[in-house]
């Protein structure tokens, strides 16, 4: 083989393998790039009060802080600059899912609640059903044994049960222990 055509084959394997890798950066598709096969896990990071349809139903103009903070528990944030107006914030992010975030204000007026307002909150069913867990496992067996599997039970056990005359095996009348090696060698 001359050195001009061993040239001109690895000069074409080049451009190929440049090729091929131009056309593979082009496609965006996750399922496509071997790289986003396998994801590492992350960890559900949840943070803030949540606050639940429920608990807004609670308040009333007029309550005072320490009702508040008993209805709503501690505020996720009370500015210095803004000691009249408690933020509560609540963020959760999971794996696979769309991040969720719930905001909801309240304002003071002394010590006294003024107004409040925020997101729309979900109940603390609807929120509980949205935290399920996306895998799916299917109807769950019935625990009764039928009838037929109860048969076939007795007569695997009456199978095994010597007839009555033959001769019993040798059992001992004390249960059987086994004797298991120390776990340390001896001390010497």
């Amino acid at each position: 083989m001359s050195a001009n055509h061993r040239y001109g084959v690895q000069t074409v394997f080049i451009v190929m393998a440049c090729a091929v890798l131009a056309a593979c950066s082009g496609m965006s598709s996750s399922a496509v790039n071997p790289v986003n096969w396998i994801t590492p896990y992350k960890v559900d990071v949840i943070q803030g009060n949540f606050i639940s349809s429920e608990q807004v139903e609670q308040l009333r103009p007029g309550m005072t802080r320490d009702q508040v903070k008993a209805t709503l528990g501690t505020p996720l944030m009370a500015s210095l600059f803004h000691a009249d107006r408690w933020d509560y914030v609540f963020t959760l992010k999971r794996q696979g899912v769309e991040p969720q975030s719930f905001r909801y204000t309240v304002f003071f007026k002394g010590d006294q609640l003024e107004r409040f307002e925020g997101d729309t909150m979900p109940s603390e069913a609807e929120f509980i059903s949205k935290l399920s867990n996306r895998r799916k496992l299917g109807d769950v067996p019935a625990l009764e044994a039928t009838e037929e599997q109860l048969n076939k039970a007795a007569e695997k056990s009456s199978a095994a049960k010597p007839a009555a005359g033959d001769a019993p095996a040798s059992v001992p009348d004390s249960p059987q222990t086994t004797v298991y090696p120390p776990l340390e060698s001896p001390k010497q």
